[in-house]
């Protein structure tokens, strides 16, 4: 019978690395908690409709990588390509802007039918957060603020933020027909993915990774040229801000987002952890996107993160710096004791100590096997656990445990059996 084996783009977290994962998203969690951001859980399943209107019918994620398909009540619904969409729904349906201005931040998984590569999967993983009824430049700061002090937390290094505005709806007209005039004077010059956005979506041809095509964008019109006095002012401010908290920044003309509901500041936030730069954090500001989901006129600005490129850049940090955050970050857990015991006698008591030994707080490995000693004593010390604890029948008749270190040099120690008060209290002061 042939093996069944997950869908392609579709990976394991296995115990390994999930904690590693665990481990950011705990630091994550207490980040959020500090800036008064609070959790929302939302569907990973949703109505086709709400990323068609919220996300743009020209967007590539729309037209070319949902999952989508027809439920068996013959409404088309679609696996969340991205979290903010299903969070201004959430908003709305639960009445939660009538409450005033919410900070929320969400964590899970995200589908795209897209090439599967190095930190980017078909089912991937996001943390964002996404600030609804937040007006001010102020506010675009501090949600930019918030993405890199937490990076820097997680010991992410080589950071770099590059910034843009996207301007007022009349600025991207404006822009737009511009650009789309320029570009139709060297349709020819274009890659074949630029010239089938000429007409859908020109702004994301900024975006292109076509090295031609960056080329010939670097003499193309700006978008920051054609932004009105108001949108010029209000980015000034945002630099301002950004500047006074002593964040470096460098402009990027060319910086629009992938989804079409940004409008004015738009930012990235990179690392050269993986050798060259590579995208961890990106968001933007969306004023229309809760009105044109049905909801009044609410500014909000917002940000999602990878978790999966993430945990890439936080493994590299580790391996290039062994004493840093990133490395104590991401090492593996390891238990406080490992017991190994045999015999009937023994292994029935161990059962009791163990218990106690994890309900006064330590982390306690058994082994189960009931194999002999020696292959027990291999897997403590593949375990990597500072002590062991011994039982045996020999040592359950005679009412003790031996409690020996693993790696470090110390003496052999006889302890009460019944007493796990002891053992805590010797491992705690050894």
């Amino acid at each position: 019978m042939t093996q069944l084996k997950s869908l392609r783009g579709m990976v394991d977290l296995l115990p390994d690395a999930l904690q590693r994962w665990q481990a950011v998203e705990a630091v994550a969690r207490e980040h959020f908690r500090r800036s008064g951001f609070g959790e929302i859980r939302t569907p990973m399943l949703e109505t086709t409709e709400l990323f068609c209107r919220g996300i743009g019918e020209a967007t590539d994620v729309v037209g070319k990588e949902m999952y989508t398909f027809q439920d068996r009540g013959d409404r088309s619904c679609t696996l969340r390509p991205e979290g903010t969409a299903s969070v201004v729904r959430a908003a709305l349906e639960h009445g939660l802007l009538s409450q005033g201005p919410q900070r929320l931040w969400y964590c899970g998984p995200m589908f795209r039918y897209e090439r599967p590569q190095a930190g980017r999967q078909r089912q991937f993983h996001q943390i964002g957060v996404e600030w609804l009824g937040a007006a001010s430049p102020r506010s675009d700061v501090e949600v930019i603020a918030l993405a890199w002090d937490l990076l820097a937390q997680l010991g992410v290094g080589g950071l770099e933020l590059e910034l843009n505005s996207l301007g007022s709806v009349e600025d991207r007209q404006a822009y737009r027909s511009a650009l789309v005039g320029w570009l139709q004077d060297r349709r020819d010059a274009l890659d074949d993915d630029s010239r089938s956005r000429l007409e859908s979506n020109p702004l994301r041809i900024l975006d292109s990774k076509n090295l031609d095509t960056q080329g010939l964008l670097e003499s193309a019109p700006r978008l920051i040229d054609a932004l009105g006095s108001e949108s010029r002012e209000r980015f000034e401010h945002v630099q301002q801000g950004l500047q006074a908290l002593g964040i470096p920044f460098r402009l990027n003309p060319r910086l629009v987002r992938g989804l079409d509901y940004y409008g004015h500041t738009a930012f990235e936030i990179t690392s050269d952890q993986l050798g060259a730069q590579a995208t961890v954090c990106g968001g933007g500001r969306y004023n229309g996107l809760v009105e044109q989901l049905g909801g009044p006129a609410t500014p909000a600005i917002g940000w999602a993160l990878g978790l999966e490129r993430l945990i890439l850049v936080l493994e590299s940090a580790a391996s290039q710096d062994p004493g840093g955050l990133a490395a104590r970050l991401t090492a593996s857990q390891v238990p406080d004791l490992f017991v190994v015991n045999r015999g009937e006698q023994a292994e029935a008591a161990a059962l009791g100590l163990v218990r106690s030994l994890r309900l006064a707080g330590l982390s306690v490995d058994l082994d189960g096997s009931g194999a002999g000693f020696a292959k027990q004593f291999k897997r403590a010390d593949r375990s990597g656990a500072r002590w062991v604890l011994v039982l045996g029948d020999d040592e359950a008749c005679r009412g003790e445990v031996r409690l020996k270190p693993l790696q470090t040099e110390g003496e052999e120690r006889c302890l009460p059996l019944g007493d796990h008060r002891a053992v805590v209290q010797a491992l705690m002061d050894p």
